[in-house]
């Protein structure tokens, strides 16, 4: 299967949500998917670090970074980390960096660009929030999907084609 999103489009369009087409493949995963965990820490990727520790056991971590560009939210440590811990992927509402090494790992990434400073960490932001990006909202626990035709999310675990 290369085309995951355009099958999910066709068979439940009355229950996926779209993200705006404004991310970027980063990760050496192209598709991936799974329950999400929502964190909202723009510019202090301290949470980030704290829930990539944790068991993934196939989740997404989604990341609402507020779309700012000044420092990186996810690098290549923390999406090590991610790998090692079994999470799915990691959407970053904002920037990562280490492109190059993340293009390697088996962990789905996708974020809006990449930028090389890192965060400072100040421990700051929120876990397991609803977020919202331009217009689509995120719970904890809906079901994220991501291939190279973007992003999108469901209420409930969708069956795969």
């Amino acid at each position: 299967m290369l085309d995951l999103l355009p099958d999910l489009c066709d068979a439940y369009p009355d229950e996926v949500r779209l993200l705006p087409p404004l991310f970027r493949q980063f990760g050496g995963k192209r598709i991936f998917h799974g329950s999400v965990v929502t964190l909202r820490c723009p510019e202090d990727n301290s949470l980030v670090r704290e829930a990539v520790a944790e068991p993934g056991e196939g989740r997404v971590l989604l990341v609402d970074g507020g779309g700012l560009s000044r420092r990186a939210l996810l690098g290549d440590m923390l999406a090590e980390k991610a790998v090692a811990n079994g999470w799915s992927g990691i959407v970053v509402f904002g920037y990562v960096r280490d492109v190059a090494t993340l293009q390697t790992m088996d962990l789905g990434v996708q974020a809006l660009g990449a930028v090389p400073m890192k965060t400072e960490k100040r421990g700051l932001g929120e876990r397991d929030v609803v977020v919202e990006v331009q217009g689509v909202r995120i719970a904890p626990g809906d079901h994220l999907y991501a291939d190279d035709n973007g992003v999108l999310v469901a209420s409930r675990a969708l069956p795969l084609p």
